[in-house]
């Protein structure tokens, strides 16, 4: 009878430490997780960020002006337009004849 009640209170110790050893384990991984989804909302709001600032500085205005001042770009005028014209070789002649032509 002694053995048996020695048997169950160690099996009542185990079952305890496995608990809380299984408790901690639950709450490490769930600060764990929080603090990825913590993160995930962090880099969500800084892509967002990202995106604004993106969308600013592709403004047809600022690239006008980025093209202007390190550029040295200017807009397009009929004045300085040069246009380009394409000269089609003619095609060479032979001086094969045939032979009634002799």
């Amino acid at each position: 009878m002694i053995r048996l009640n020695l048997a169950l209170l160690l099996a009542v110790i185990a079952s305890a430490f496995y608990l809380v050893h299984t408790q901690y384990e639950s709450r490490r991984l769930y600060t764990a997780l929080d603090r990825s989804q913590a993160q995930a909302r962090k880099l969500e709001v800084e892509h967002e960020q990202l995106q604004v600032q993106k969308r600013a500085q592709a403004t047809p205005g600022r690239v006008q002006q980025l093209a202007a001042r390190q550029l040295q770009m200017r807009p397009v005028t009929p004045g300085i337009t040069q246009y380009v014209t394409v000269f089609e070789p003619k095609p060479a002649t032979t001086n094969t004849t045939t032979e009634a032509e002799r």
